[in-house]
């Protein structure tokens, strides 16, 4: 045990440096020795170093450590460019990561230990990580990098300008509250994209319902329908996997809920956990029946962080609080059940997202848990309903039968445990 706390902290930034250059000395492990400006032994020492410096300039003067690093950075920097010049490799991967052990071995002896060694944690994993971010880097779109600016600027730009408080007579519309639902949502939604991105259409149709069901169970519902269209032989198959995205619906919709308003997870769970494992049984049972099928789907999911449907979706999101709020003050919560019903025959989450900020204060529990039921209901139905349009008859009847038993489920678990 070290009682010194000085020493202490010198066996941390000790252990920093080590760390990263294990790292480095991996990296470069097939050089010889001479040839490489760097390894294992300058990058535990230049943490080392660090941490003198640090300890001296407190008896000295804090200009001292400002000119240790400078001199630092420059003796370390034109033995890079020798090696660069030698070798025509311009990397500076290697000198940023020299630095930064430099000052983490100086923040050690002056700064917040757990800080130092988490940095030190995430400097090392970022370093390792090079071919897997590099391969993530070619596969980026220029439209999958403007829709992560969107979602940022949505974050940390437009939300804080937003009003955070009510700004309608009603007292229904927070500006800043439904935008954070958008982006809770755009998230998720993001998620499923870069899924299906990762997974590929060769990944079969129970991974492309597991992803697409993330993103949006309504586009994979058509888009498993028209492959049942093109080959019929794959109906039970995709009927599926129809099935499989929309027990992920349920899931999402329970966790974008319970996110908002942790009270709903048990009312929400006896009716919505009930359907959904009934999806799923259905969907095992159709999907684990067939070792292997030459049908893949190919899924189109356009990108979920498109400005337009931001917007569009935060409208429907206002609207819906909006006529919530009025239906409650003069229909009552039948009320709420027809907007409910009609809102899923589009879309579950923008009613999820408006009935879940409102069950905090506005509508009960048991009237914001039916209503999001209601929704899931009638949208699963309605994409049984696509299945036979888009899709074939086989198809359509599997997954009209089996949706009709999840939310017959469903209903009996209101009945008996909620109501």
């Amino acid at each position: 045990m070290i009682q010194d706390p000085l020493l202490h902290r010198f066996a941390v930034a000790f252990a920093i440096g080590l760390l990263i250059g294990l790292e480095r000395g991996w990296q470069f492990r097939e050089e010889a020795e001479g040839e490489r400006t760097a390894g294992l032994r300058t990058y535990t020492l230049s943490s080392l170093l660090g941490a003198i410096c640090a300890a001296l300039a407190t008896y000295t003067s804090p200009t001292f450590l400002g000119f240790a690093f400078v001199a630092f950075a420059g003796g370390f920097s034109a033995f890079s460019w020798l090696e660069a010049q030698a070798e025509r490799n311009f990397s500076v991967t290697g000198v940023v990561a020299a630095l930064i052990a430099f000052a983490l071995g100086a923040y050690t002896v002056l700064g917040n230990l757990q800080i130092a060694i988490a940095t030190a944690v995430t400097v090392t994993l970022v370093l390792a990580l090079k071919q897997p971010l590099h391969a993530w880097v070619r596969m980026l779109t220029w439209p999958e990098i403007r829709s992560a600016l969107i979602l940022l600027a949505m974050t940390f730009l437009l939300l804080p300008l937003l009003p955070n408080r009510t700004i309608d007579p009603w007292d229904a519309i927070n500006p800043a509250a439904i935008w954070l639902l958008v982006i809770i949502l755009g998230g998720i939604s993001f998620v499923g994209y870069f899924a299906i991105r990762i997974m590929g259409s060769q990944a079969g149709v129970a991974m492309a319902a597991l992803a697409g069901g993330l993103a949006s169970s309504t586009a994979t519902t058509l888009t498993l329908s028209r492959l049942a269209k093109q080959s019929p032989s794959s109906s039970t198959l995709v009927a599926g996997g129809i099935l499989l995205s929309g027990s992920v619906m349920v899931a999402r919709i329970l966790v974008i809920a319970s996110a908002i308003n942790t009270a709903l997870l048990i009312p929400l769970a006896w009716m919505l956990g009930t359907a959904g494992l009934v999806l799923v049984f259905g969907a095992a049972f159709l999907l684990l029946g067939r070792s292997s099928d030459s049908a893949h789907p190919d899924l189109q999911l356009k990108n979920p962080l498109d400005l337009r449907a931001a917007f569009q979706l935060a409208a429907l999101v206002a609207a819906i609080s909006f006529l919530a709020k009025i239906v409650t003050a003069y229909a009552g919560e039948t009320g709420l059940n027809l907007l409910a019903a009609l809102s899923g025959i589009a879309d579950v989450d923008a009613i999820t997202l408006s009935f879940s900020r409102l069950s905090q204060g506005s509508i009960g529990l048991v009237a914001a848990a039916g209503g999001i039921s209601i929704a899931a209901a009638v949208n699963t139905i309605v994409k049984a309903g696509m299945t036979f349009a888009v899709g074939t008859r086989q198809a359509g009847w599997i997954v009209g039968a089996v949706s009709v038993a999840a939310v017959a489920a469903g209903g009996a678990a209101y009945a008996f445990f909620v109501a």
